[in-house]
């Protein structure tokens, strides 16, 4: 059975690779990871390790590894019944307990067919040609709006797809009400002495989130110097593409952007460097405007990066406690954000490039459902909501 591992570069990175079930490395895989990882973050590597693994595992059940090169639709498709039944069988007679969500599927075989789709452009192995349609099939949303799409250029399409149940194309949100108890669960302001109970540190990372729609791995990668103070304009976070944080953080695709943020959030980031300011002095170390923005407080080791997995522990507790719906995650405040901009009235392509999507038809596919849903709109006011961002729409 082969198995992703994590492992260490030259220079000292942890990385992820994959291994057969002979404890060797899968060389077709380690080569494709290898030319991608100056683009991903160490956990978007990990993510992709682990489809590849349970892919090898599949094909060595077969005896189809050393064939790795030749498979086809039907393969692939017996591929998606083994992780739907469970990775025991391709096909089963009852309805199987416990199945994957469909998002877990299609993640499972986007990382395959990437995989395939880069072998077939570097090497030209011909399995990648025998997976994907010649013709592109056409999105829904692209309409007249094809021409703000740099990808109008005709590229093939998978042969094989995950289905989807009726609401498929809905993103995950969190409504204001819920974003508040979020934030509110983990500091709260006090008037009286004009200080914070709780822990505001946690309190700025899902501001963050909610405010800028960011992603984790770039919020949790920003040092102080990011965020720049308005000092009379709008302030503004500069996402920063960065190799080499301690905490594996990284921008997706390096792309660099700039987001600007309410005086709200800005007033809220001048009291957390106050009171980590008065942190690293109690501790004698030093503090510079390099140093990241969101670190360990009171846990070794102190003042250095938060990691993703603190983070996640942090949201079980906060879900434990009632703190939003079950099951969210930090990625839906920014589906959350894409949304509020959207029923605000904010153009397309101006989402786009806040979130930072290479393609404003990324962000139609995603979010193409918004402006259609009349109940959601009416269950809480989207736009008083997103007014308090200024500068959203720069």
């Amino acid at each position: 059975m082969a198995r992703s591992t994590r492992v260490r570069t030259g220079h000292g990175e942890r990385t992820w690779t994959v291994l057969d079930g002979q404890h060797r490395t899968v060389a077709p895989v380690e080569r494709w990871l290898e030319a991608h990882r100056h683009l991903w973050s160490p956990n978007t590597v990990r993510g992709y390790a682990i489809a590849l693994a349970q892919w090898w595992t599949f094909l060595e059940t077969r005896d189809q590894q050393a064939r790795w090169d030749e498979v086809g639709v039907t393969t692939m498709t017996g591929f998606l019944s083994w992780l739907r039944n469970g990775r025991t069988v391709e096909h089963t007679v009852s309805a199987p307990g416990g199945e994957p969500a469909a998002q877990t599927m299609e993640a499972r075989l986007g990382a395959v067919m990437s995989f395939y789709s880069w072998h077939g452009d570097v090497f030209g192995v011909p399995a990648a040609a025998r997976l994907q349609r010649s013709t592109p099939r056409r999105s829904r949303s692209r309409g007249l709006l094809a021409y703000l799409d740099a990808r109008t250029a005709t590229r093939p399409s998978p042969m094989v797809r995950v289905r989807r149940s009726r609401h498929r194309d809905r993103t995950p949100v969190l409504h204001p009400t819920e974003i508040q108890k979020i934030l509110d669960e983990c500091a709260v302001a006090v008037p009286a002495t004009g200080d914070w109970r709780g822990n505001l540190r946690d309190r700025l990372l899902f501001a963050l989130l909610a405010e800028t729609g960011c992603r984790l791995g770039e919020v949790l990668g920003m040092r102080i110097c990011d965020f720049v103070l308005g000092r009379g304009g709008t302030a503004y976070i500069e996402v920063v593409p960065r190799t080499g944080n301690a905490n594996g953080a990284r921008v997706k695709m390096m792309r660099p952007r700039r987001v600007y943020v309410g005086a709200g959030l800005e007033a809220l980031f001048a009291d957390y460097l106050t009171h980590l300011a008065c942190r690293a002095d109690e501790l004698g170390l030093s503090l510079t405007d390099q140093a990241p923005l969101l670190v360990n407080l009171d846990r070794p080791p102190l003042l250095h990066a938060l990691r993703p997995g603190t983070v996640y522990d942090k949201v079980t507790a906060l879900r434990r406690r009632g703190a939003g719906p079950a099951g969210w995650s930090p990625h839906w405040f920014r589906h959350t954000h894409a949304t509020a901009l959207l029923l605000g009235g904010t153009a397309d392509w101006v989402v786009s490039r806040r979130l930072g999507h290479a393609h404003v038809q990324t962000t139609l596919d995603l979010y193409g459902w918004v402006r259609e849903d009349e109940a959601l709109r009416a269950a809480a006011n989207w736009s008083a909501y997103a007014t308090a961002w200024q500068g959203a729409a720069r």
